[in-house]
């Protein structure tokens, strides 16, 4: 039961996440109407974008910071509250200032999604299967993206842009109603828990230290904690390069219809749902075979970020919807491969107690590169006029990062094991 009951918790992530990128992924398939609407030219366009991750970023900190104080249920709860209702808002924006506003509050409801999601793992989870929950709680966010291509490309077209936005707000609210009802922090404090186990986990849980050892300034200054981070930036310079700006580029550069780029921007996100489902797994399974956890969560992350940068460098100077289209679903498989992995060092190397604030810190490094690349690849293309040299740098960025983790992370959770004994 015990068992059934932890992938049940995920699975409600999992949707969770499905919703938080079908919301967010809207407004870029709906880019090239808003932009009629509004008079909206690239670069304005690209500073729309990048405002969803002033709050967005700040928030992944703030919210995993929470999670370790006030438990990741409770973040959940007003985290998808927030971003549910501003998405809903989008739709009564008026022009440049108020649409940005709203970006920036529904990135803040975003922001803390991760985060928290890595806390609620580490709450439920044994280690050997850390790295498959994690993996399957975000599995959901490119499926969410893929399906936001031909539902908000059909609701766009058939009923309106703004009536597009309230219809996709209104299941993360049916969403967030089931959460409180079917969630909680730990596993003991569930309902549906057999009494034995619920006894055992109470053992369990007053055996393990009730305070953090450390403070989290210590591992944030820890190269490896630093290095992930920088790795995860690279990461998310791909995945908000094309979550932004890929929809734009199939109507610009490839002349793709709103109904044809809908369909044709999901093929990249079912490749890297598929990508993301299993990235933990093959994690695991490598620790499981190498008894090694830090040697597979590197092995992976290095090899698949590497082929990701080189792909999508490869894919800004081919010709034709379809290479271009088969190179950025290369990328997005192996990016999305990564997924798992920067939140498994951090559960191999962090306390339980620091889980979410380091989680928090190492996920707004990474999404400073939601406020960058929008904006960066909007200015590069009304500089340049074709979308080349976006590819390219963003190409360039994730191999720095790949490269980092190959040579800064060092550290196992044994060595702060024992750090922590001697702190105490």
């Amino acid at each position: 039961m015990f068992a059934r009951l932890r992938w049940f918790i995920i699975a409600l992530l999992f949707v969770g996440g499905a919703i938080s990128y079908l919301d967010r992924a809207a407004l870029s398939i709906a880019a090239p109407l808003i932009a009629k609407d509004m008079a909206l030219d690239p670069s304005q366009l690209g500073i729309v974008f990048s405002s969803f991750f002033i709050g967005y970023a700040l928030f992944c900190f703030v919210g995993g910071l929470a999670s370790d104080k006030i438990g990741p249920k409770n973040v959940f709860t007003l985290a998808m509250t927030v971003w549910s209702i501003f998405c809903g808002l989008t739709a009564v924006t008026a022009g440049l200032f108020s649409l940005l506003v709203v970006r920036v509050v529904f990135g803040m409801g975003e922001g803390p999604f991760s985060s928290t999601a890595n806390k609620l793992v580490s709450n439920w989870f044994p280690r050997r299967e850390q790295a498959s929950a994690v993996g399957m709680a975000n599995a959901g966010q490119p499926l969410g993206a893929a399906l936001a291509g031909p539902v908000v490309g059909l609701l766009a077209v058939s009923v309106g842009w703004r009536l597009s936005f309230v219809a996709i707000a209104a299941i993360g609210i049916v969403w967030t109603v089931g959460w409180v009802w079917l969630a909680t922090d730990r596993p003991r404090e569930h309902r549906w828990l057999a009494d034995a186990d619920r006894l055992d986990l109470a053992r369990a849980d007053a055996a393990k230290p009730s305070a953090a050892a450390l403070p989290l300034g210590t591992y944030l200054r820890r190269p490896a904690i630093l290095a992930t981070a920088f790795a995860f930036f690279g990461y998310a310079y791909i995945l908000y390069f094309f979550l932004s700006w890929f929809p734009s580029y199939l109507t610009m550069a490839q002349h793709l219809s709103i109904q044809k780029m809908g369909v044709v921007n999901a093929i990249p996100w079912l490749v890297g749902f598929v990508g993301l489902a299993s990235s933990g797994f093959v994690c695991d399974a490598i620790f499981r075979r190498t008894g090694n956890a830090l040697f597979a969560r590197k092995l992976v992350l290095v090899c698949s970020l590497l082929i990701a940068a080189a792909s999508v460098a490869l894919a800004g100077m081919v010709e034709g919807v379809v290479p271009a289209v088969a190179l950025m679903a290369v990328t997005v498989f192996f990016m999305y491969l990564t997924a798992s992995t920067y939140w498994a060092i951090i559960l191999d190397t962090v306390e339980d107690a620091r889980v979410g604030g380091v989680s928090g810190f190492v996920h707004l490094i990474a999404n400073l590169a939601g406020i960058v690349a929008p904006a960066v690849t909007g200015y590069l293309v009304q500089w340049t006029g074709t979308f080349t040299s976006a590819f390219a740098l963003t190409g360039g960025i994730a191999v720095l990062g790949a490269v980092s983790v190959a040579f800064l992370v060092k550290e196992p959770r044994e060595a702060v094991v024992r750090s922590v004994v001697a702190a105490v």
